[in-house]
C-alpha cells in the first residue's frame, strides 16, 4: 500500500492506472478507522481493480471547535487497519492540497441537506459536499463507497455527484453494527463504559418504532414513545427524532411511502446518530417484510 500526501503524485499514478484500463474505487474517510469503514474497503476491492481509501479530517464539516479538536488522529492504527485489505493507496491529502491558499469555493447542495443535521450542524453539508467533490475528482474515481450509518450525507452525496455531472458512481451499504446492535462510529470511543451500555438502546428503540409504524400504528404517537423511551434510559438530549421520505428526505406526516426513521440524541457528552428504513403499511402487508430487522 503506498502512502500518497500530494495531488500531483496520485493524479500521476492514476493516469497510468487508466492507460491500463483500470477501474478505480474510493472510500472517503476522515480516519479512526473501524469495522464499518472496513467493510467499505473490502466491498471497493470486490468491485474496482484499484482501491483507494481517503483520509482527510476536514475542518469544514465541524460547525464545533471544540468537536474538531476532540476527533481523533489515528494515522498510523489506521494504516494498519488498511494493510491487510490489498488496498493500493492511502491518499493522506496536505491541508493545502484540499484548501490552498486563497480557496473560495462551496459546494452547496438544497433539499436533501434540509433539517436533521443539515438544521442542527449549520454549514456541515457544505463542507461535505465540498471536500467529496474534491476527493472524487482528485482520486478520479468510478466508483465510491459510503455507509448508510450517514443517510443523509450519503443522500447530499449523491445530489452532488448528479447535478454536477460527476463520473463516479455513489454507493451506499448497509449499516455495519456491533454485536450489541450499536452503529458502529467513532463517537462511540467517546462513551464511558456506562454509557456504552446503555447505547445499544438507540438502535431497538428506532426498530420497536419503525415496525409500529409498518403495522399501521399512528406515527406521531411512535415517535413520542421513542422519545420517552431514550430519555428514560439516560439519552440527555434529543436533537432530532422524525421520519423522511426515502431518498427524498422531505418531512412525512404519516407513513404513505417509504421512508427513513432519523435519531439523532446525546449520551456522555457524545451525539449520535441512527437510521432505519420504514416501510409504509400497505407496503409491508403486500411483502410480508418487517420495516427493519431488529438490532
Amino acid at each position: 500500500m503506498q502512502i500518497i500526501r500530494r495531488k500531483a503524485e496520485l493524479r500521476d499514478l492514476t493516469r497510468s492506472w487508466r492507460q491500463s484500463g483500470k477501474t478505480i474505487g474510493v472510500v472517503p474517510t476522515m480516519g479512526a478507522l473501524h469495522a464499518g469503514h472496513l467493510s467499505l474497503v473490502e466491498a471497493a476491492r470486490a468491485r474496482c481493480a484499484r482501491v483507494i481509501v481517503t483520509l482527510f479530517v476536514n475542518p469544514r464539516q465541524f460547525n464545533n471547535p471544540e468537536d474538531l479538536a476532540k476527533y481523533p488522529r489515528t494515522e498510523e492504527s489506521d494504516a494498519a487497519k488498511l494493510a491487510p485489505l490489498d488496498v493500493d493507496v492511502l491518499y493522506l491529502p496536505e491541508p493545502e492540497e484540499i484548501y490552498p491558499e486563497g480557496f473560495a469555493t462551496t459546494v452547496s447542495v438544497t433539499g436533501v441537506s434540509d433539517g436533521l443535521c443539515g438544521a442542527t450542524r449549520p454549514g456541515h453539508f457544505d463542507g461535505v459536499a465540498t471536500v467529496v467533490t474534491k476527493l472524487l475528482l482528485q482520486t478520479d474515481a468510478d466508483t465510491a463507497f459510503f455507509g448508510e450509518k450517514d443517510y443523509q450525507q450519503l443522500q447530499v452525496v449523491k445530489r452532488v455527484a448528479a447535478d454536477l455531472d460527476l463520473k463516479t458512481e455513489i454507493v451506499g451499504l448497509p449499516t455495519i453494527r456491533e454485536e450489541d446492535g450499536l452503529a458502529m462510529s467513532s463517537r462511540n470511543l467517546r462513551l464511558c463504559s456506562e454509557a456504552r451500555e446503555t447505547a445499544p438502546v438507540i438502535g431497538r428503540v428506532l426498530t420497536s418504532a419503525a415496525n409500529v409504524i409498518a403495522r399501521g400504528g399512528d406515527l406521531s404517537l411512535a415517535l413520542e414513545t421513542a422519545r420517552q423511551a431514550l430519555l428514560a434510559a439516560g439519552f440527555t438530549d434529543i436533537d432530532y427524532l422524525e421520519v423522511r421520505s426515502d431518498p427524498d428526505l422531505a418531512p412525512m406526516a404519516k407513513a404513505d411511502r417509504p421512508g427513513r426513521l432519523f435519531v439523532a440524541a446525546w449520551l456522555d457528552g457524545a451525539r449520535l446518530i441512527d437510521n432505519v428504513p420504514v416501510l409504509p403499511p400497505t407496503v409491508a402487508a403486500r411483502s410480508g417484510e418487517k420495516a427493519v430487522e431488529p438490532v
